[in-house]
C-alpha cells in the first residue's frame, strides 16, 4: 500500500500548516504545448525557471483530438534531450488508429521517455470508437504494456466523470485502468479538500492501493475557473468566491490569493498525510515558483537546472503579467487546454 493511503488510514498528522519544521512535499508540474512561438518563448522560461526546484516529472498536455500532438512530442524530446527532467507524454486514444498510437507510444520507447498520461481524449459529438482501436483508456493502458515497460499514469475524478452513470461506474472505471498495468492516477483539480478525503475512502473501500496524486490548478483567471468548473462538475466553493471579490482590476492581490489557496490546500493534505501533489503551471512560472516557495521547496545546483540554464540563457525573458494564457477554459476542446480542466472529458 502506498504511503499516502497508509498514512490516511493511520490518521498519520503533520502539525502546523505553515510551520518551519512542515515537510517539504513532492511536485510534479504540468506544461502545455506552445502553439505560437511567443508562447514557446514564454514556456521555455517556465521551464527554465522551474526546473532547478527538481519536480519528480513534468507533464506535457496532449490537446483534443491529439491537435497538439506535434507540439507535445517535440516538446517532451527537447526536455529528454536536452535537461535532466524527466518528461511525462500526455498520450490520448480517441479518433486514433490503434498502430498510430502505438507507433507514437514506440517513437517514445525508443527516444527513452518512459512516463506516459494515457487518457481516452476527448470525444467528439457522435463519436463511436474506431474498429480495433482503443476504445477506453484502460485499453490504451493494457496496449502501452504490450509495448514496453513504461510508468503509466492515468486520470481520477473526485467528483466523479460527468459522463459516468453513477459515481460507482466511475470508480470501477478507474480500478479497471489500474488494474491494466497502470502506476498511479492523478486527480481532476478540486478546491474542496473533503471531497477529495472522502473519494480516498472510496478508493480504498474498492481496493484501489494505488497512489492517487491531487491534482492542483492555481487559481491564476477565477472568472475562467468558475465558468469551466459549472461545465466540468467542479465545486467551486462559496469562500473562493468571496476571496476573489473585488480583485478584478487588482491582479496582484489575485495572485497573491492564488497562491494562498493553492498552498493552504496542499498543506491541509499534509496534514492527512499526503505529500505528493501535481502542479498545473499554465506555463507561468512566477505564480508556481511562489508556491512551491512558501511550501518550502529550494532550487537545487542538479544537471536539470544547469543544463536548462546553459541552453537557454540568451533567451529573452517574457513577463508573465503581461502575456494572455495559452487556453480559454470555458472551451472544452480547446487545444493545449491543461489536463486537470479538459481531464473531465477524458474516460
Amino acid at each position: 500500500m502506498t504511503d499516502g493511503l497508509s498514512n490516511w488510514l493511520s490518521e498519520r498528522r503533520i502539525d502546523g500548516l505553515l510551520s518551519r519544521n512542515s515537510e517539504a512535499p513532492i511536485l510534479s508540474f504540468e506544461f502545455v504545448p506552445p502553439r505560437t512561438d511567443a508562447m514557446e518563448q514564454r514556456l521555455w522560461h517556465c521551464i527554465r525557471r522551474l526546473a532547478p526546484l527538481a519536480p519528480r516529472f513534468v507533464s506535457v498536455t496532449y490537446g483534443a483530438g491529439g491537435t497538439t500532438q506535434a507540439g507535445t512530442l517535440s516538446t517532451v524530446l527537447r526536455l529528454k534531450w536536452e535537461t535532466d527532467l524527466i518528461p511525462a507524454a500526455h498520450l490520448t486514444c480517441v479518433g486514433a488508429n490503434r498502430e498510430d498510437v502505438d507507433d507514437l507510444a514506440r517513437c517514445y520507447r525508443d527516444a527513452g521517455v518512459n512516463h506516459i498520461v494515457a487518457l481516452r481524449g476527448d470525444p467528439p459529438a457522435g463519436y463511436s470508437p474506431r474498429p480495433g482501436g482503443y476504445a477506453y483508456a484502460s485499453d490504451l493502458v493494457a496496449g502501452l504494456r504490450r509495448i514496453a515497460d513504461f510508468d503509466i499514469s492515468v486520470a481520477a475524478y473526485p467528483e466523479t466523470h460527468p459522463t459516468a452513470s453513477s459515481p460507482n461506474a466511475d470508480l470501477d472505471n478507474l480500478k479497471r485502468k489500474l488494474d491494466a498495468g497502470a502506476t498511479r492516477a492523478i486527480t481532476q483539480y478540486f478546491f474542496d479538500n473533503e471531497i477529495y478525503l472522502r473519494f480516498l475512502d472510496r478508493c480504498l473501500a474498492a481496493g484501489i492501493t494505488a497512489p492517487i496524486i491531487p491534482g492542483i490548478m492555481p487559481v491564476s483567471n477565477y472568472e475562467q475557473i468558475v465558468r469551466f468548473s459549472a461545465v466540468c462538475g467542479v465545486t467551486v466553493p462559496a469562500w473562493l468566491r468571496h476571496l476573489f471579490d473585488g480583485t478584478t482590476k487588482n491582479p496582484e492581490l489575485r495572485r497573491i490569493i492564488a497562491s494562498m489557496v493553492a498552498v493552504e490546500q496542499i498543506r491541509t493534505l499534509q496534514t492527512y498525510g499526503m505529500n505528493e501533489f501535481h502542479v498545473s503551471t499554465l506555463n507561468r512560472s512566477d505564480l508556481t515558483y511562489a508556491i512551491v516557495h512558501i511550501l518550502g521547496v529550494r532550487p537545487t545546483q542538479t544537471n536539470a537546472s544547469r543544463n536548462v540554464t546553459d541552453f537557454l540563457e540568451a533567451t529573452e525573458v517574457p513577463d508573465d503579467r503581461d502575456t494572455p494564457t495559452d487556453f480559454n477554459p470555458t472551451e472544452g476542446t480547446q487545444e493545449g487546454a491543461p489536463p486537470f480542466m479538459l481531464r473531465t472529458l477524458f474516460g
